[in-house]
C-alpha cells in the first residue's frame, strides 16, 4: 500500500494482526506490490489521488486481465494534474469508469460520509474476493478531512467473506468459473497440484494458457464484463428517499450525500413531489434505478465536476437528466440546490 507517512504510521500499528505496509518509490511501484500481494493469497490495497490514478492504470488492466482481488482508493482532489491538491472534487468518475487500455471494466463504489468509509472498504474487500476482480473505491478530500461520530461495529456481525479457494485433490483448472458469480478459483501459489501462471496476455477460457483466438478473446472479454455486472444481484440495493414517483428525483453519489438529504428533507416538509436515490455502487448501475427514473418527470443529478454521472445515466438509460454542476474545490450547499430544484419545479 502506497500512503503518505501518518497514513502509513498508523497501519503499521497494526502488524500484529498481520497487516503489511510498504511505502513505495512511486504509484507504479505500490500497485505492482499490492497485486503481487493478491497473487500470493493476500488482499493487496494501494491508495492515492487522480493523478496516482493514471499511473496505476496499466496495472489495473493487468488485475482485471489475471482476475485477482485488489482495492484501488482514489481520494479525489481537484485537478487536472496537480491542480489544487487540498481541495475537493469529484471528476475521477469517468476516469475510474474508462481510463485503462481495451475492455477492462472495474466495479466502483463511493463513500457518502466518514464513517461510511469503514462500510465502503469492508465491501469493496468483500466483493474483490467473491468476484476475484480488482475495485475501484471511491472518496474525496471532503471525506478525508470530515469527521463524524462511529459506533464501532460488531466484528460478528459483519457479513461473512469467503475465499473461494480449490481444495486439496480436485481438478483445477485457472480460468473455471463459479456457476453465479463468474469468479475464478483463489490458487495460492506454491501449492500442489494448483500450479499455474498468470500475465496480461488474453487467457484460454478454463486453462489460462496464453490465447490469439478471436473468438475466445471475445468470449473472455464479454465473461470480465458480465462478472462485473452480476455483482448487481449480491450487493445491497438502495431504497428510494421520498416518494416513488414525483415532480424531481435526485441521483447523487459519493460526498454530495448529506447536501441531498438535507435539501429533501426541506422540500418534502414544504409538500414539493421530491425524491432521493443515492448511488453507493457506480458499476454496476442499482438494478432499479431505470424504474426509478421514469416515474418522475425530471431527473437532477448534483456533482463536483462538469456532469460526469450525468453523463453516464444520459447514455445508460436514454433520459434527458439534467445537471448542477459545481467545480470550485468546494462542496454544493443545501440552499443553492434548493434553489435549483424549485426552478425545475416550477418550470
Amino acid at each position: 500500500m502506497r500512503l503518505n507517512l501518518v497514513s502509513l504510521k498508523i497501519l503499521a500499528v497494526y502488524k500484529h494482526f498481520g497487516v503489511k505496509t510498504l511505502q513505495a518509490e512511486d504509484e507504479i511501484a505500490a500497485i505492482g506490490a499490492a497485486i503481487g500481494a493478491s497473487f500470493a493469497g493476500n488482499i493487496g490495497v494501494t491508495a492515492t489521488s487522480g493523478p496516482g490514478v493514471a499511473l496505476k492504470s496499466e496495472f489495473m488492466g493487468l488485475a482485471v486481465m489475471t482476475e485477482l482481488p485488489l482495492v484501488v482508493m482514489n481520494i479525489q482532489r481537484s485537478g487536472p494534474s496537480t491542480g489544487m491538491p487540498t481541495k475537493t472534487e469529484q471528476a475521477d468518475l469517468l476516469q475510474g469508469m474508462f481510463g485503462r487500455s481495451g475492455e477492462a471494466p472495474i466495479p466502483i463504489i463511493a463513500a457518502q460520509s466518514p464513517s461510511d468509509c469503514f462500510n465502503i472498504a469492508f465491501e469493496a474487500v468483500r466483493v474483490a474476493v467473491q468476484f476475484m476482480t480488482p475495485v475501484l473505491v471511491l472518496s474525496d478530500a471532503y471525506l478525508a478531512n470530515g469527521a463524524e461520530p462511529w459506533k464501532i461495529p460488531d466484528l460478528d456481525a459483519l457479513p461473512q467473506i469467503t475465499i473461494n479457494s480449490p481444495k486439496e485433490g480436485e481438478d483445477f483448472s485457472p480460468y473455471a468459473r463459479h456457476s453465479e458469480t463468474l469468479a475464478r478459483k483463489w490458487a495460492v501459489p506454491g501449492t500442489p497440484g494448483f500450479e499455474h501462471r498468470l500475465g496480461g496476455l488474453e487467457k484460454q477460457d478454463i486453462t489460462g494458457n496464453v490465447s490469439y483466438d478471436p473468438d475466445n478473446h471475445d468470449k473472455m472479454v464479454r465473461l470480465r464484463a458480465e462478472k462485473v455486472q452480476r455483482i448487481g444481484n449480491f450487493v445491497e440495493q438502495p431504497e428510494i428517499y421520498g416518494y416513488p414517483e414525483g415532480d424531481v428525483l435526485i441521483i447523487s453519489w459519493g460526498s454530495t450525500y448529506g447536501t441531498v438529504l438535507t435539501t429533501v428533507e426541506q422540500l418534502r416538509k414544504e409538500g414539493k413531489k421530491v425524491s432521493f436515490y443515492h448511488l453507493r455502487w457506480i458499476n454496476p448501475l442499482p438494478q432499479k434505478l431505470g424504474e426509478h427514473i421514469k416515474r418522475f418527470k425530471k431527473v437532477l443529478i448534483p456533482e463536483i465536476n462538469t456532469g460526469q454521472l450525468r453523463q453516464i445515466i444520459r447514455s445508460t438509460y436514454l433520459v434527458d437528466a439534467e445537471g448542477f454542476n459545481k467545480v470550485k474545490g468546494q462542496p454544493i450547499s443545501a440552499s443553492e440546490l434548493k434553489a435549483v430544484i424549485n426552478k425545475m419545479i416550477e418550470e
